[in-house]
């Protein structure tokens, strides 16, 4: 999958990208990963000027619409044999959430729109762009954290990105559950001890607990999620 990302500030970037699962994937081909800077597509040569004040006397700016529509044409251009999904990173877009994860798994290609300062002008949202994603209900300096937190889960989640695909599959949200707790050595820690059952090496027993626990967590923490699930598969909780 090759990411196409679209932003102010190409160099915050660097360090997210140069490590861990990320880093691997990349050095795996799994995938790829392009920066392009929105200011090397402005037409004002003198000084890459790409925001101005909004119509209606509202404070703060507005990224200007010419140099966002030449850098997602040129992008677009660059990835015609892929069809490219543009998503544009904004607090009023669709909320993250896994299965917003699965879906963008099927694009051979994804150009990723990083807004700042008040956002972009409507009229590019209008024509230019094919979704519009947010991390959730508040409000960050840029898109580019949304667009690292994304990439993030979208490569977890592409085989072969992960030493162990079981590992995620035992994450949060996999199965529509909150993920149940986990331990390690040692087996006793400041006078708490694991639970007996995930020592006893029986796996059934293991399966059937870390169900019931991840249950137990969801409804407590996450009621919302729990309703959801029940109204997927079929249960009343």
């Amino acid at each position: 999958m090759l990411f196409d990302i679209l932003t102010l500030f190409p160099a915050m970037f660097s360090g997210v990208f140069s490590d861990s699962i990320i880093r691997r994937a990349v050095e795996k081909r799994l995938i790829s990963i392009e920066l392009h800077n929105i200011r090397d597509y402005s037409e004002d040569r003198r000084h890459n000027t790409v925001d101005d004040y909004p119509y209606g006397g509202d404070a703060g700016m507005v990224l200007k619409p010419q140099p966002i529509a030449g850098a997602v044409t040129a992008a677009r251009e660059r990835l015609k044999d892929k069809h490219p999904l543009v998503v544009f990173l904004t607090p009023r877009g669709e909320v993250l959430r896994h299965t917003v994860v699965e879906s963008l798994l099927e694009q051979e290609a994804i150009v990723l729109l990083c807004g700042r300062y008040k956002g972009i002008d409507e009229r590019i949202a209008e024509r230019y762009i094919d979704r519009e994603i947010s991390l959730g209900d508040f409000v960050l300096s840029g898109g580019e954290i949304a667009a690292m937190a994304l990439i993030d889960a979208i490569t977890r989640l592409i085989p072969g990105a992960l030493g162990n695909r079981e590992s995620a599959e035992a994450d949060s949200f996999f199965h529509g559950l909150l993920s149940p707790p986990e331990y390690t050595r040692p087996e006793e820690f400041e006078g708490m001890k694991v639970p007996q059952v995930l020592v006893s090496g029986h796996r059934a027993n293991i399966a059937a607990w870390r169900r019931a626990t991840a249950i137990e967590l969801t409804k407590k923490r996450r009621p919302d999620l729990w309703e959801r699930y029940c109204k997927i598969n079929g249960s009343t909780g």
